[in-house]
């Protein structure tokens, strides 16, 4: 009786990738798969622009946004003047999603009605081409987003009171004068169209003021001043936190707390000696509390 003669494993797996391709049946073998048919340029370059749009749209709306600095009421902090290239800053739109704005953040706000009750808009284009060109440009920072968009300083928040000025031309916040570095005073210095009477802060709004104090038209003047000059925390956008454009001007926007005086500072560093003694104290007290737990292991184990 003839025993049957078995085949290598090597000869008989081509034996049956043969048979399969007599079959009709594509080859298992990865070698023998046909390419993935290649995309067309064009197309490609479509989901490419597609996804840029979609991802830009999101960043826009949701964590943050460039705007085009319009005027020079922030001067010299953020560059807005006639003449010359204005700034375009990064506003953080996530940051107030967790905390209120805080005396001393600059921040984008959308005009409150007392702003913009009277305002007659110029800056919406009739041609459809025209006002997708503006809000595309709005998006990357080469167009101002809205005339109707403003951006200041947060002086006081609700609850305080805020009026102008003690001797030395300072304003107040419940009593006690500001120390403001950032204020800018293009036409020299102030003079007695800046002052103005003490107001209340209503709960739930901002009092702001520009940095270039005689060339602002913010919250001492707006709706006719008061309380009327206000803006509701609702219509703030975002704090402005980097100057993105033009590149000579990258840098960070500073929020220098401007009630944090130097009297009140000193209070501040007083108040957290306490703590400052007990975080020092905290470490020797974990180390001799160590080393006394390991003596008494060591004693009970004798």
């Amino acid at each position: 009786m003839v025993a049957p003669v078995s085949q290598p494993k090597g000869r008989q797996a081509k034996d049956t990738d043969a048979e399969d391709t007599e079959a009709g049946e594509r080859p298992r073998r990865g070698k023998h798969r046909r390419a993935p048919r290649k995309q067309p340029l064009w197309r490609e370059l479509l989901v490419l622009v597609g996804v840029a749009l979609l991802l830009t749209f999101l960043i826009q709306h949701f964590i943050g946004r460039v705007y085009s600095i319009p005027s020079g009421s922030m001067e010299q902090t953020l560059h807005g003047c006639p003449g010359c290239t204005g700034d375009r800053v990064f506003v953080d739109k996530i940051v107030y999603d967790f905390r209120d704005p805080a005396p001393g953040d600059v921040v984008v706000f959308q005009g409150p009605n007392t702003w913009t009750e009277n305002d007659v808009r110029t800056d919406d284009p009739g041609n459809p081409l025209l006002r997708g060109a503006r809000y595309l440009g709005s998006l990357v920072g080469i167009a101002p987003p809205d005339e109707r968009d403003f951006v200041k300083r947060v002086i006081a928040v609700g609850g305080q009171t805020v009026e102008c000025c003690d001797e030395q031309n300072r304003v107040l916040v419940d009593g006690r004068p500001l120390d403001e570095p950032y204020v800018y005073w293009e036409n020299g210095g102030p003079d007695e169209r800046q002052q103005f009477q003490r107001v209340t802060v209503p709960e739930g709004t901002l009092w702001v003021m520009g940095d270039n104090r005689a060339n602002s038209s913010d919250s001492r003047f707006q709706g006719g001043g008061g309380v009327r000059g206000v803006v509701p925390l609702g219509k703030v956008i975002g704090k402005a936190r980097y100057i993105v454009l033009p590149p000579s001007r990258w840098r960070g926007v500073g929020d220098h707390d401007p009630q944090q005086t130097p009297d009140l500072a000193a209070a501040a560093w007083q108040q957290g000696i306490p703590a400052g003694i007990g975080l020092a104290a905290a470490w020797p007290m974990l180390w001799l509390g160590r080393r006394l737990g390991s003596a008494i292991r060591v004693r009970k184990a004798e």
